[in-house]
């Protein structure tokens, strides 16, 4: 009971983290209905994890962006601690790319004067027009089995709870459609507590929590409202790479100045904070 009580706080962390599809790989009803992308095709899986972020903010060198729209993570996950392995959403959207806007966005930004004059009229006439909201999106950087797991830790409030390989996507008609920070071969590796964080200067620890835990009559389906996944002690090794398409050259350092990335550990925080429910996978399957 131990196993399935942490299983079901390990979709606590994100930070992360897909909204469900329109149409469900799978077809569970009543109470299980929420986990119609858990990985059932896989014989193997024990426990699907379904989990909504809905609020909490992450930090990147300079920028703060707080988390104001829903992000779910989904999937399922088999063994136990410290052998779990996790599966992504049958669907394939396991972390739901969800955009939270940037306070301030390009907001008062001017062209760098050593830029060719053609591209700093271009980019200031666009900020004169208005073309200055920017959004956040977190994104995985690698495939759903590379995000770790530790749910006896997630349930103690102790070590590595999840860990997340991210990359973050910014949004906007002058960054262009294919601007981020982080990448697939340089991701950012996020790894969450539940517990208290020991990061190193400047930033200070910051404590996590589990959350409260509730369960069905049959024990089948768990539930933990307001818990707090941390991290502030991340580096973000890369900084900014595809911002402002054919001009990126001139656009990447731009973005760069303004977040202060590359960000070393110490500059950089991530927090989670929502609901998190696990089922038996046995249960949502007999629930079609």
């Amino acid at each position: 009971m131990k196993k399935f009580l942490a299983g079901g706080m390990v979709a606590a962390l994100c930070l992360v983290l897909a909204p469900a599809a329109l149409a469900s790989s799978h077809h569970p009803k009543g109470e299980f209905a929420q986990f119609g992308e858990c990985p059932l095709n896989r014989t193997t899986i024990s426990d699907c994890v379904y989990s909504v972020t809905s609020a909490g903010s992450f930090t990147i060198g300079k920028k703060t962006v707080p988390i104001v729209k829903p992000v779910t993570l989904q999937g399922g996950y088999e063994g136990v601690s410290p052998n779990i392995k996790f599966f992504g959403a049958e669907n394939g959207d396991t972390l739901s790319k969800t955009p939270q806007p940037v306070p301030g966005g390009l907001t008062g930004i001017v062209a760098p004067t050593w830029w060719p004059k053609f591209i700093q009229e271009w980019f200031n006439n666009g900020i004169n027009e208005g073309l200055t909201g920017v959004n956040a999106t977190v994104e995985l950087a690698k495939p759903a089995t590379s995000i770790t797991l530790n749910t006896e830790n997630l349930l103690f409030e102790k070590g590595t709870a999840l860990g997340l390989p991210v990359k973050i996507k910014l949004d906007n008609a002058l960054l262009g459609s294919s601007c981020y920070i982080g990448s697939n071969s340089s991701p950012i590796q996020i790894d969450f507590t539940s517990g208290t964080t020991s990061p190193p200067l400047p930033n200070k620890p910051i404590k996590g929590s589990a959350g409260e835990f509730t369960a069905n009559e049959e024990f089948t389906l768990l539930t933990f409202s307001g818990g707090k996944l941390v991290n502030n002690s991340f580096n973000v090794a890369q900084g900014a790479n595809g911002c402002g398409g054919i001009f990126s050259i001139f656009i990447n350092p731009l973005v760069d100045s303004i977040l202060g990335t590359p960000s070393a550990a110490g500059k950089n925080t991530a927090i989670l904070e929502g609901k998190i429910q696990d089922a038996n996978a046995g249960a949502v399957k007999a629930s079609e």
